[in-house]
């Protein structure tokens, strides 16, 4: 299992699809608020002057040396949902995120998000 302290180390490291094909850079990890684990990585896409920020789901991500590799397509990940550079999710957009990539949401019992920042 990836641990959160690990995870911190990896910031700017090049994030990879399963091809091995460069995505962009790690900014940070996003962690499902119900469970604490890796739920989501935001990555620094685009040109240097004209940078954003796209989810890219961290189940199945594997560490080497220098990068992240991450099991979704490039071209995937590059159209997901973006966010600005602030690096903040607006509540209304979680949902997006996950429903880009097939995967069932739904906030939290109390209408929490699913998704936090680390």
């Amino acid at each position: 299992m990836i641990q959160m302290t690990d995870i911190r180390e990896w910031r700017n490291q090049e994030v990879v699809d399963s091809g091995g094909h460069k995505i962009g850079e790690l900014e940070s990890v996003c962690v499902d608020t119900t469970t604490g684990e890796p739920a989501r990585a935001t990555v620094r896409v685009g040109l240097s002057t004209r940078h954003r920020l796209v989810f890219v789901p961290w189940r199945g991500a594997m560490v080497g040396p220098g990068y992240v590799r991450v099991a979704h397509d490039k071209k995937l990940a590059k159209r997901s949902p973006s966010i600005g550079m602030d690096g903040i999710l607006p509540f209304e957009d979680e949902g997006a995120v996950f429903h880009h990539y097939g995967l069932a949401y739904a906030p939290g019992a109390n209408g929490e998000r699913q998704l936090a920042r680390r």
